[in-house]
């Protein structure tokens, strides 16, 4: 980045390897597999403290699963509910080219949970436990990808004037730079929040207290609710990129189901889990 007129311009290149055209190593595309990767790893060491009836020589299973829900629901989330079907007449193929973007969270959401549901049935696991490990590392993977957001110069923030503001180029192409208007990072905001801060939490909530074993699904609620609130308080910071709904930007109406099905959650009985088998 280089300043103008005092803030900082975001011209960062979004290719760790660029083979030509839209082609190449992206690192939005290593944000999600640094996502995954610690996934796997906080999975493997609830196996290892006897905290989670996932067993480690499931683990692979489990998180091809969930990459394909995570990869298959964002995709066809962002198709259906950032209005990409409106091109389906005249560009049928725009869904299958991921190289171009595209990615909802909401819709990611609903494919986990969806790939969850079948690994739990198929593999006679509680299929809300399950959610509550999803719940405790999700947030690194979305750390990743809001700073993925920054690096790539994408989602920006609303105009402002704070000394921290950042100029987006591609939120204004036919302007000069030194006419582009200064935006909030709000993907850094959402990193922070939604990211680094709620995976603080959750992780507490699962080290430090019996909510998993006891509570089956709490932590899921809590994760779904706190997300949607930090998502919504980080939309007031960012441009809305789509058309709005009811007067909401589309993060904070869809984030208003994620509050309702996490209070569910939160509030429902269930019985306490078994024991884990002893690891190894």
């Amino acid at each position: 980045m280089t300043p103008v007129l005092g803030y900082w311009v975001d011209q960062l290149d979004p290719f760790l390897v660029h083979f030509g055209g839209r082609f190449g190593v992206r690192y939005y595309g290593l944000a999600y597999a640094a996502g995954f990767l610690v996934s796997a790893w906080l999975l493997s060491r609830y196996a290892r403290a006897g905290r989670s009836l996932l067993p480690e020589s499931k683990l692979g299973d489990f998180m091809v699963a969930a990459v394909f829900g995570v990869v298959l629901g964002g995709r066809i989330g962002s198709y259906l509910l950032y209005d990409g079907w409106r091109t389906f007449g005249t560009d049928p193929l725009a869904i299958l080219r991921v190289w171009d973007g595209g990615m909802s969270f909401h819709g990611g959401l609903v494919g986990v949970i969806l790939a969850v549901a079948w690994f739990a049935r198929s593999n006679r696991i509680p299929m809300v436990h399950l959610w509550d490990l999803v719940a405790s590392t999700a947030s690194a993977g979305i750390l990743f990808g809001r700073i993925a957001n920054f690096w790539n110069g994408e989602l920006w923030g609303r105009v402002t004037s704070v000394p921290w503001a950042v100029i987006f180029p591609r939120s204004a192409p036919l302007l000069p730079i030194d006419q582009v208007p200064p935006r909030h990072p709000s993907q850094l905001y959402e990193a922070s929040m939604e990211g680094a801060l709620l995976l603080a939490y959750v992780q507490w909530r699962f080290w430090r207290t019996n909510a998993v074993r006891e509570h089956p699904g709490t932590l899921a609620g809590e994760f779904l609710v706190a997300y949607a609130v930090l998502r919504i308080a980080g939309e007031g910071f960012r441009e809305p990129d789509a058309s709005l709904i009811m007067g909401l930007s589309r993060g904070t109406f869809y984030s208003l189901f994620m509050i309702a099905f996490g209070l569910y959650l939160r509030q429902r009985r269930a019985d306490p889990l078994p024991a884990p088998a002893p690891p190894g």
